[in-house]
C-alpha cells in the first residue's frame, strides 16, 4: 500500500504560530498525524491512530504538559480568519454543520456558542475550539475487501461498510472506487461505470471540479450534494453500474438507495456503526433490512486504523474474521 503525504495540504490552513511549530517539528510522528486540535488556552495536541503529543515553544514532540505550546486566542482568531478566507460560501454554508472541508479532503471541524434560528443551528459564533481532521489517502487499502465484493468479472454485490469513527471507511471506500473504475487486470475484473456522491467532499476531494484524490478512470463524481438527490441525479444523467457514497443513515437515503436499485444499478455506501447490529437499529434504514446489502464489511483499529475486522453475506454469516 502507498501513503500520499497530506500534511503539506493542510499547513496553510493553521494559524501562523502553529503552521511554524509544525515546520519546525522533525519528528516522523508528524507525518502519521490524523488530527491537529486547538484548543484556546489549553495544550496544541497532535494525535495518531494511538497515540497523543503536545508541541514545545521550539516544535518537539513532548509528553509534558509543563512544556507544551498553549492556544491563544490570537491562533484561534488567525485561523477562522484563514477558513473564512479560503471561502466565505463554503464557510457560512457548511459552518453550521460544525465544519468545512478543504483541498484533499481534510476537514476543519469548529465548536464554539450555537446560534439558533427557529430551532435549527444557524451558524457558531465566539469560536474556542478547532479540529484540523488529516484525510489519507491509502492506495491498496481494499486489497483484502475486494475479492469479497466482486461477483464474477461483470458484477458486484451490493455492499456496505460498517465503521466507529476514524477507523477508515471513507480511505477503504475511496480505494474500492479507484480499483474497481480503472479495472483489475491480475483478476479479470474490467472497469466499472462508477457514479460518487461526495456530499462531504472527502472522498475525491474535488477542488472546482476536479478530484484531488485518485478514483478511477471510470468514475463520474457529483460534488457536495446531499445523497438522497445525487444518487438520483447520477443514475438519471451518467448510467453508472454502481452508485458510491458515504455516511448514510437518513430515511431519504434508504429511499434513494431502493430506487438505485429498482434500476439495476449496484451500491456501495458506509454508515456510522459498530457491527451488523448497528445497521438492524437505525429505523431510518429500516427498509433496507431485508437482505438488501449483499456483502456488509465491518471496520475496527484491532490491527490499526483500517482493519477489516469481519464480512459477512446477506444473511449474516460470516465469510471473514479477523483473528
Amino acid at each position: 500500500m502507498q501513503i500520499k503525504n497530506t500534511m503539506d495540504e493542510i499547513i496553510d490552513f493553521l494559524p501562523p504560530k502553529i503552521k511554524w511549530l509544525i515546520r519546525k517539528c522533525t519528528s516522523n510522528k508528524i507525518h502519521q498525524a490524523e488530527e491537529i486540535r486547538l484548543r484556546l488556552g489549553k495544550p496544541l495536541i497532535i494525535s495518531g491512530s494511538d497515540w497523543d503529543f503536545f508541541i514545545d515553544d521550539m516544535g518537539y514532540l513532548t509528553k509534558e504538559i509543563k512544556n507544551a505550546y498553549i492556544t491563544t486566542k490570537d491562533d484561534i482568531r488567525k485561523a477562522s480568519e484563514i477558513i473564512q478566507g479560503f471561502s466565505v460560501y463554503s464557510f457560512g454554508e457548511e459552518l453550521k454543520n460544525g465544519y468545512i472541508t478543504i483541498p484533499g479532503g481534510h476537514r476543519i471541524g469548529i465548536s464554539g456558542r450555537a446560534v439558533i434560528d427557529d430551532g435549527n443551528v444557524k451558524t457558531i459564533k465566539d469560536i474556542s475550539f478547532i479540529n484540523y481532521r488529516i484525510a489519507k489517502e491509502i492506495i491498496g487499502a481494499a486489497d483484502k475487501a475486494i475479492p469479497y465484493i466482486i461477483a464474477g468479472n461483470s458484477s458486484i454485490y451490493n455492499t456496505l461498510i460498517i465503521s466507529p469513527p476514524q477507523c477508515g471507511k471513507t480511505t477503504l471506500l475511496r480505494d474500492i472506487v479507484r480499483q474497481l473504475s480503472n479495472g483489475i487486470k491480475s483478476q479479470n475484473i474490467k472497469g466499472f461505470k462508477i457514479g460518487l456522491v461526495d456530499e462531504r467532499s472527502e472522498i475525491a476531494a474535488c477542488f472546482l471540479g476536479e478530484p484531488r484524490n485518485d478514483v478511477g478512470i471510470r468514475t463520474d463524481v457529483l460534488d457536495a450534494c446531499p445523497k438522497s438527490q445525487g444518487i438520483i441525479m447520477l443514475i438519471r444523467s451518467m448510467s453508472p453500474d454502481i452508485i458510491a457514497t458515504d455516511e448514510i443513515g437518513r430515511k431519504e437515503d434508504a429511499d434513494a438507495l431502493m430506487e438505485g436499485a429498482n434500476a439495476g444499478v449496484k451500491i456501495i455506501a458506509t454508515m456510522h456503526g459498530s457491527d451488523i447490529d448497528d445497521l438492524f437499529r437505525k429505523i431510518e434504514l429500516k427498509k433496507l433490512h431485508s437482505n438488501y446489502f449483499e456483502r456488509i464489511l465491518v471496520l475496527g483499529r484491532s490491527k490499526g486504523v483500517g482493519t477489516i475486522e469481519k464480512i459477512y453475506d446477506r444473511e449474516g454469516r460470516i465469510l471473514y474474521l479477523n483473528t
